[in-house]
């Protein structure tokens, strides 16, 4: 029988089973044959919800933005700017260990090869734009001293992209958030013009309410 276009669990099959080859065997394994048994469906099946290996190789890294912004948008958003950095950078966490795979390949840590589209790092801006507006926040708060948001915002992602990298590879073990990434972003924030004292209340305020990343 027919894939139907419509089955969003086969379509969700392909893209994890596509980012899964991507990520650990590179963009030579991404077959026809080999993305169909990944996803446990037909050959027919990927030309069905994919025009091309080309098209699907596209939408695993829509979808991996997707995931992640979907993510950050259920971080509540408090009085405290830098208690919601912490929110969002605890979504971010969360979401990397979540859909690893799909974090090598939306980032490019995953290579693409000939499937690398041509504007992979335009794609997933919109998700950053919720880590620019609580930092625009945090200076308007007094919280930073003043300061490009996106600037800051870029300083911030940087840190914790680089934290997240190690941590999905599982070298910190479970006291990794509290013995590197907590002191690295009270670090970070104490450059920008934070008091350490009062960012690590902000980021204890988020802990407090959440601390299922850890």
């Amino acid at each position: 029988m027919p894939e139907r276009r419509s089955d969003p669990t086969v379509r969700m099959r392909l893209l994890e089973g596509a980012a899964r080859l991507l990520a650990e065997e590179g963009p030579a394994a991404l077959t026809l044959r080999r993305v169909a048994t990944e996803a446990d469906t037909s050959t027919m099946g990927v030309y069905t919800h994919f025009g091309s290996m080309g098209d699907l190789a596209d939408a695993v890294v829509t979808e991996g933005f997707a995931r992640l912004s979907a993510q950050l948008a259920e971080v509540p958003r408090t009085d405290d700017a830098i208690t919601d950095l912490a929110g969002l950078g605890r979504a971010y966490l969360i979401n990397a260990r979540q859909n690893p795979h799909l974090y090598a390949v939306m980032f490019g840590t995953a290579s693409l090869g000939k499937y690398r589209p041509a504007d992979q790092r335009e794609r997933g801006r919109y998700t950053f734009e919720e880590i620019v507006q609580a930092a625009a926040r945090a200076v308007d708060q007094g919280r930073l001293r003043p300061g490009d948001p996106l600037a800051i915002a870029s300083q911030l992602w940087t840190a914790m992209h680089g934290y997240v990298m190690v941590d999905i590879s599982r070298y910190f073990g479970k006291g990794g958030v509290e013995k590197v990434l907590v002191p690295m972003i009270v670090n970070l924030l104490s450059g920008l013009g934070a008091d350490p004292d009062a960012a690590l209340a902000s980021i204890r305020a988020f802990e407090a309410t959440d601390t299922s990343y850890r």
